[in-house]
C-alpha cells in the first residue's frame, strides 16, 4: 500500500521537527493569517471585551513559526532562517532540496 506525501500533511503541526512542502506551507501561511486578521479585527470591533481572544495568538503563533521551520528544513536551513526579512517570500516559492537532507525525507517522495 503506498501513500503520496499529501496524506501527510498537517500530521504534526506543531513540532519543529521534519519538512514540508510549499503547498502546507502555503495552507498554514494563510490560515495564520485569516485566524490573525480575525482576532485583529475583533479588538478593533469589540475593543477590551476581546482582548481574551489574543489567547488564541500563543499557539497559533507556535504553529506558524513550527511550520516555517519544518519549510526553511526542506530547504537544507536552520529554522533560524525564517527571521531574515522577507525569507518567508522565498520559503513560498523555492524548491526543497531532491532526496534526503540532514532534516529528514523529501516530503515530496512517494512512500
Amino acid at each position: 500500500m503506498s501513500r503520496n506525501s499529501a496524506d501527510e500533511m498537517f500530521k504534526k503541526p506543531f513540532s519543529f521537527e521534519g519538512r514540508i512542502r510549499r503547498a502546507e506551507y502555503f495552507i498554514s501561511f494563510v490560515f495564520y493569517f485569516f485566524v490573525w486578521g480575525f482576532l485583529y479585527m475583533s479588538l478593533l470591533l469589540f475593543g477590551k471585551v476581546a482582548y481574551f481572544l489574543f489567547i488564541i495568538e500563543i499557539p497559533i503563533s507556535w504553529f506558524i513559526v513550527a511550520q516555517g521551520a519544518k519549510r526553511c528544513h526542506d530547504l537544507g536551513n536552520s529554522g533560524f532562517f525564517q527571521y531574515v526579512p522577507f525569507y518567508h517570500l522565498f520559503l513560498l516559492f523555492a524548491q526543497g532540496d531532491s532526496g534526503e537532507n540532514e532534516y529528514g525525507r523529501n516530503p515530496k517522495e512517494i512512500l
